[in-house]
Protein backbone atom coordinates (compact mmCIF):
# COMPACT_ATOMS: atom_id res chain seq x y z
CA UNK A 1 0.00 0.00 0.00
CA UNK A 2 1.40 3.48 -0.92
CA UNK A 3 0.67 5.30 2.35
CA UNK A 4 2.17 8.72 0.11
CA UNK A 5 -1.07 8.65 -1.81
CA UNK A 6 -3.31 9.01 1.31
CA UNK A 7 -3.85 12.44 3.40
CA UNK A 8 -2.86 13.19 6.88
CA UNK A 9 -6.08 12.60 8.02
CA UNK A 10 -6.66 9.41 6.69
CA UNK A 11 -3.46 8.07 7.90
CA UNK A 12 -4.73 9.08 11.37
CA UNK A 13 -8.24 7.39 11.18
CA UNK A 14 -5.79 4.14 9.66
CA UNK A 15 -3.84 4.93 12.54
CA UNK A 16 -7.27 5.14 15.50
CA UNK A 17 -8.18 1.41 13.60
CA UNK A 18 -4.89 -0.12 15.26
CA UNK A 19 -3.07 0.45 11.88
CA UNK A 20 0.19 1.51 13.47
CA UNK A 21 2.80 1.77 10.94
CA UNK A 22 0.90 4.67 9.29
CA UNK A 23 2.55 6.47 12.35
CA UNK A 24 5.85 6.47 10.65
CA UNK A 25 4.28 7.97 7.19
CA UNK A 26 3.00 11.09 9.05
CA UNK A 27 6.55 11.32 11.19
CA UNK A 28 8.53 11.29 7.83
CA UNK A 29 5.80 13.73 6.08
CA UNK A 30 6.09 16.54 9.05
CA UNK A 31 9.14 15.74 10.57
CA UNK A 32 11.24 18.24 8.91
CA UNK A 33 8.37 21.29 9.01
CA UNK A 34 8.04 20.33 12.81
CA UNK A 35 11.85 20.63 13.95
CA UNK A 36 12.71 22.95 12.05
CA UNK A 37 10.14 25.35 13.54
CA UNK A 38 11.31 24.11 17.32
CA UNK A 39 15.08 24.70 16.14
CA UNK A 40 14.47 28.18 15.28
CA UNK A 41 13.03 29.24 18.52
CA UNK A 42 15.01 27.04 20.50
CA UNK A 43 18.86 27.64 18.97
CA UNK A 44 20.29 24.08 20.31
CA UNK A 45 19.74 21.06 18.33
CA UNK A 46 19.66 18.53 21.44
CA UNK A 47 16.94 20.31 23.13
CA UNK A 48 15.13 20.91 19.83
CA UNK A 49 15.35 16.89 19.24
CA UNK A 50 13.81 16.75 22.97
CA UNK A 51 11.33 18.57 22.27
CA UNK A 52 10.41 17.22 19.16
CA UNK A 53 9.83 13.61 20.38
CA UNK A 54 7.90 15.40 23.24
CA UNK A 55 5.68 16.40 21.13
CA UNK A 56 5.24 12.88 18.96
CA UNK A 57 4.73 11.38 22.49
CA UNK A 58 2.37 14.08 23.23
CA UNK A 59 0.68 13.69 19.45
CA UNK A 60 0.69 9.61 20.26
CA UNK A 61 -0.99 9.86 23.39
CA UNK A 62 -4.09 12.28 22.44
CA UNK A 63 -4.58 10.02 19.17
CA UNK A 64 -4.37 6.86 21.60
CA UNK A 65 -6.75 8.74 24.33
CA UNK A 66 -9.30 9.38 21.46
CA UNK A 67 -8.61 12.83 21.82
CA UNK A 68 -8.33 14.07 18.08
CA UNK A 69 -10.94 15.86 16.87
CA UNK A 70 -8.66 18.18 14.14
CA UNK A 71 -10.51 17.06 11.53
CA UNK A 72 -8.30 17.82 8.40
CA UNK A 73 -5.39 19.78 10.42
CA UNK A 74 -3.02 17.01 11.59
CA UNK A 75 0.07 19.30 10.92
CA UNK A 76 -1.02 22.63 12.64
CA UNK A 77 -1.90 20.93 15.17
CA UNK A 78 0.73 19.42 16.18
CA UNK A 79 2.90 22.42 15.32
CA UNK A 80 1.12 23.99 18.10
CA UNK A 81 1.96 21.10 20.55
CA UNK A 82 5.80 21.80 19.63
CA UNK A 83 4.87 25.44 20.20
CA UNK A 84 3.50 24.92 23.68
CA UNK A 85 6.41 22.50 24.59
CA UNK A 86 8.83 25.01 23.42
CA UNK A 87 6.81 28.07 25.60
CA UNK A 88 6.53 25.30 28.34
CA UNK A 89 10.57 24.52 28.46
CA UNK A 90 11.05 28.69 28.31
CA UNK A 91 8.47 29.48 31.14
CA UNK A 92 11.00 26.59 32.84
CA UNK A 93 14.12 28.01 32.34
CA UNK A 94 12.97 31.41 32.87
CA UNK A 95 15.46 32.82 30.25
CA UNK A 96 15.15 34.50 26.93
CA UNK A 97 16.21 32.47 23.73
CA UNK A 98 19.50 33.68 21.47
CA UNK A 99 18.10 35.93 18.84
CA UNK A 100 19.43 34.73 15.46
CA UNK A 101 19.40 36.13 12.09
CA UNK A 102 18.16 34.18 9.11
CA UNK A 103 21.13 33.33 8.32
CA UNK A 104 21.71 31.57 12.05
CA UNK A 105 23.99 34.50 13.57
CA UNK A 106 23.29 35.75 16.64
CA UNK A 107 21.69 39.38 15.65
CA UNK A 108 23.75 41.24 19.20
CA UNK A 109 27.14 39.64 17.67
CA UNK A 110 26.92 41.33 13.87
CA UNK A 111 29.92 41.59 12.58
CA UNK A 112 31.40 45.18 12.44
CA UNK A 113 32.66 46.88 9.24
CA UNK A 114 35.14 48.68 10.61
CA UNK A 115 37.35 47.94 13.79
CA UNK A 116 35.70 49.31 16.67
CA UNK A 117 37.35 50.91 19.92
CA UNK A 118 36.68 49.39 22.95
CA UNK A 119 34.47 51.95 23.97
CA UNK A 120 32.24 51.24 20.96
CA UNK A 121 32.42 47.51 21.93
CA UNK A 122 31.26 47.95 25.66
CA UNK A 123 28.31 50.74 24.25
CA UNK A 124 26.98 47.69 21.68
CA UNK A 125 27.38 45.10 24.78
CA UNK A 126 25.47 47.31 26.92
CA UNK A 127 22.89 48.21 24.50
CA UNK A 128 22.23 44.41 23.38
CA UNK A 129 22.10 43.37 27.05
CA UNK A 130 19.35 46.07 27.45
CA UNK A 131 17.81 45.03 24.22
CA UNK A 132 17.55 41.49 25.64
CA UNK A 133 16.31 42.74 29.20
CA UNK A 134 13.89 44.93 27.93
CA UNK A 135 12.87 42.08 25.68
CA UNK A 136 12.81 39.35 28.32
CA UNK A 137 10.06 42.06 30.29
CA UNK A 138 7.40 42.21 27.12
CA UNK A 139 4.26 39.82 28.23
CA UNK A 140 4.86 36.70 26.98
CA UNK A 141 2.11 36.75 24.02
CA UNK A 142 4.03 39.74 22.67
CA UNK A 143 7.22 38.58 22.99
CA UNK A 144 6.85 35.30 21.54
CA UNK A 145 5.25 37.20 18.31
CA UNK A 146 7.93 39.51 17.87
CA UNK A 147 10.75 36.65 18.25
CA UNK A 148 8.95 34.55 16.02
CA UNK A 149 8.29 37.68 13.43
CA UNK A 150 11.65 39.42 13.38
CA UNK A 151 14.12 36.69 14.69
CA UNK A 152 12.50 33.51 13.48
CA UNK A 153 11.18 34.98 10.07
CA UNK A 154 8.10 33.61 10.37
CA UNK A 155 4.81 35.67 8.52
CA UNK A 156 1.74 36.66 10.41
CA UNK A 157 -0.36 33.82 8.93
CA UNK A 158 2.05 31.34 10.32
CA UNK A 159 2.55 32.73 13.89
CA UNK A 160 -1.56 32.98 13.91
CA UNK A 161 -1.62 29.38 12.93
CA UNK A 162 1.14 28.38 15.90
CA UNK A 163 -0.82 30.54 18.25
CA UNK A 164 -3.98 29.68 17.49
CA UNK A 165 -5.37 33.09 17.02
CA UNK A 166 -6.33 35.58 14.09
CA UNK A 167 -3.94 37.69 11.97
CA UNK A 168 -5.09 40.17 13.32
CA UNK A 169 -4.70 39.58 16.89
CA UNK A 170 -0.78 38.46 16.04
CA UNK A 171 -0.95 41.92 14.70
CA UNK A 172 -2.02 43.27 17.49
CA UNK A 173 1.04 41.89 20.07
CA UNK A 174 3.42 42.55 17.48
CA UNK A 175 2.47 46.60 17.39
CA UNK A 176 2.40 46.29 21.23
CA UNK A 177 5.47 44.57 22.05
CA UNK A 178 7.38 47.49 19.57
CA UNK A 179 5.40 50.01 21.39
CA UNK A 180 6.16 48.50 24.65
CA UNK A 181 9.52 48.63 23.25
CA UNK A 182 9.68 52.32 22.72
CA UNK A 183 8.40 53.48 25.62
CA UNK A 184 11.10 51.08 27.67
CA UNK A 185 13.76 52.88 24.90
CA UNK A 186 12.50 56.06 26.37
CA UNK A 187 12.46 55.85 30.21
CA UNK A 188 16.00 54.60 29.38
CA UNK A 189 17.06 57.54 27.51
CA UNK A 190 15.40 59.80 30.44
CA UNK A 191 17.09 57.82 32.96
Amino acid sequence: MNLELFSDQDLVKSYLTGEESVLEELLKRHKSKIYTSIYLLVKDQYLAEDIFQDAFIKVINTLRSGRYNEEGKFLPWVMRIAHNLVIDYFRREKRAPVITSADGTDIFNLLQIQEESAEEKMLRDQTHFDLRAMIHLLPDDQKEVLIMRHYADLSFKEIADLTDVSINTALGRMRYALSNLRKMMKVKEIS
